[in-house]
């Protein structure tokens, strides 16, 4: 798991039936590297959130069948940032 910061919404017409309905957040880790997830739980733009990656990660989505390698786990209500 990796702690991540929501930066945009990612918007795409086209996609894999696999990811269909999922929203598709920006996301930046503390080093300033930015990745796409998906997003199961709502989180908006400037929430830390908790993230999960590899073949576990389309585990934490509600349909298992997602195709991702990165996805947002959880809302961090109460986190702050070192340096």
């Amino acid at each position: 798991m990796e702690i991540m910061q929501v930066t945009g919404s990612l918007v795409c017409t086209q996609r894999v039936s696999g990811l269909a309905h999922c929203n598709l957040r920006v996301l930046r880790n503390t080093k300033g590297k930015l990745s796409v997830g998906v997003d199961p739980v709502g989180a908006s733009i400037g929430n830390w959130v908790f993230t999960t990656s590899g073949s576990a990660a389309r585990l934490a989505c509600p349909d298992p069948s997602v195709q991702t390698d990165l996805t947002i786990g959880g809302i961090i209500d109460f986190w702050e940032p070192d340096g």
